[in-house]
């Protein structure tokens, strides 16, 4: 059972079995209270098992002043659960997915952050998200991963990527240089501050903020887009995501960053990379109505008069 200081209203029971919930958030935002209390309510009604990661369970607890006692702390990515709840918002959720990984475990995102793509449930709706998980009224998306690899060796700590990879430039005001290649056959040399690989799922993000497409999730493909590049002629280029991207990166500095959805790693001039899709896939619980082409119009604006 879970107790917090102020219990909402409470769902009326749909199921007799019960469910595993692994609760991720971000500690830095204190106006989640109410939403996980919201939570909390309802799980404590369900009669839930609730897996809360520990350095969330210290900001609930020592933070927000709030009395929680989960069936389990978690405190490595040796867990499993039902589904888990990311409580933030993308960059919440993208940590939440390196820590399910390959688990196959469904994620919720709950959006207490700004755009949410990716955590695109509002805290109003938190009740009847959850009462479609206790219903099956909601459908599962797969969401293609990238690894990857430096030297023929994974990055230290999780190299996979949900969003993106981004190699850039680093120390100084120079750009670099790096030579890509497209499954053994030669692309392009790139002069540029840096080079964004995404995947659908990212095309939103980096990439959308440095000019590339904005790709239909499931569609198999990952986009190159450069970051300010030297020559106006090189665009962003759309490939299939089955291909293996290899990449030589020369510098003034001498070395340079790989960005791993945000987590970044420092290389040394000269070191191979290689990016390849992953063995497996993250899946996101969407529910009916939630519709990729309406999440675009809302988020981006489009067709919205600026001038009111």
């Amino acid at each position: 059972m879970y107790f917090c200081n102020t219990i909402p209203k409470t769902p009326k029971k749909m199921s007799s079995s019960k469910l595993r919930f692994a609760l991720f958030g971000n500690s830095h935002q204190a106006k989640k209270s109410a939403s996980i209390q919201k939570i909390l309510g309802y799980m404590s009604e369900m009669e839930a098992e609730l897996y809360l990661d520990k350095k969330f369970y210290e900001f609930l607890t020592e933070g927000q002043q709030l009395n929680v006692t989960p069936t389990k702390l978690i405190d490595s990515n040796d867990f499993d659960a039902d589904f888990a709840i990311s409580m933030g918002g993308d960059g919440t959720f993208l940590k939440t997915a390196s820590r399910v990984g390959d688990k196959s475990i469904p994620i919720l995102g709950i959006n207490i952050g700004r755009l949410g793509f990716l955590a695109d449930v509002n805290p109003s709706d938190i009740e009847k998200s959850f009462d479609a998980l206790y219903s099956g009224n909601y459908t599962i998306e797969e969401r293609a991963v990238i690894k990857v690899e430096n030297d023929g060796e994974p990055f230290e700590g999780y190299p996979y990527a949900l969003n993106d990879v981004a190699i850039l430039k680093r120390d100084n005001a120079s750009m670099i240089s790096i030579r890509v290649t497209i499954s053994g056959e030669y692309l392009t040399t790139y002069m540029a501050d840096g080079l964004v690989i995404s995947t659908p799922t990212g095309s939103t993000a980096y990439s959308l903020s440095i000019g590339g497409p904005i790709i239909v999730p499931q569609s198999g493909i990952l986009s190159l887009t450069p970051v300010a590049p030297h020559s106006l002629n090189i665009r962003p280029i759309v490939i299939d995501d089955d291909s293996e991207i290899t990449m030589s990166v020369e510098s003034r500095s001498h070395n340079f960053l790989v960005a791993i959805d945000g987590r970044s790693e420092k290389c040394k001039e000269g070191s191979s990379l290689k990016i390849i899709k992953a063995p497996y896939t993250i899946k996101v619980v969407k529910h009916p109505g939630q519709v990729f082409f309406q999440t675009l119009r809302q988020k981006l604006m489009w067709g919205a008069d600026t001038r009111n």
